[in-house]
């Protein structure tokens, strides 16, 4: 198996270069707290939340520590996504676990000038084949607000499984919300490409 991390993927989705990469404590810490500032409103009804806040909130530099030390121990792909070499958001895929389930879940979020764009699916596609492919995952799941349209249409058009709905699921901008689950296995991909998939499924 090769080294989980660290680890770029990137590709040209009609002509826009997607990059997804470590996130660096230093080099992004500007960048990072001004993509944040900006898409405040637009991300604020889908960040999750803690149900038991604590006191402070850590620094973007230990947050990024500490995740590389998570993704270092195979347990998450923490990556940075780049668009035209621009900082535009994050793809995670997060609670890998191995053994029997050999799983994992991804979450993501871009910015909203870069939405809309086909971007995202293509990015997590570029993410689902890692980690269904190098990485040997079985499958791969994103759990979906009901009512977030926007995200439900990435799941859409990569062809992902609808497992039904999780009751009271995620804290999400301090409430428990319901989410639906969908998922792709390798079955599922019956030797195609998550990104193949997408491609053939957009013409």
């Amino acid at each position: 198996m090769p080294r989980q991390w660290p680890v770029t993927l990137e590709g040209l989705h009609y002509g826009t270069h997607v990059r997804l990469r470590p996130m660096h404590a230093r080099r992004d810490r500007s960048a990072f707290a001004l993509l944040r500032r900006d898409n405040a409103e637009w991300t604020r009804a889908w960040d999750s939340t803690s149900p038991h806040p604590q006191a402070g909130q850590l620094s973007f530099g230990r947050v990024v520590r500490a995740q590389e030390r998570e993704a270092r121990d195979g347990r998450l792909l923490p990556f940075a996504l780049e668009v035209d070499g621009e900082l535009a958001g994050q793809v995670h895929l997060f609670n890998i676990v191995r053994g029997a389930l050999q799983s994992g879940a991804a979450g993501y979020w871009i910015a909203e000038r870069h939405a809309g764009r086909g971007i995202v699916p293509y990015a997590l596609a570029l993410m689902i084949d890692h980690a269904l492919g190098p990485l040997r995952l079985h499958r791969v799941e994103v759990n979906i607000r009901p009512e977030n349209t926007k995200s439900l249409r990435v799941v859409a058009k990569l062809g992902l499984r609808d497992e039904g709905v999780r009751r009271g699921y995620l804290h999400i901008a301090g409430e428990w919300h319901d989410h639906r689950s969908f998922a792709v296995t390798t079955e599922d991909l019956a030797g195609q490409s998550a990104v193949q998939r997408l491609h053939h499924d957009s013409h």
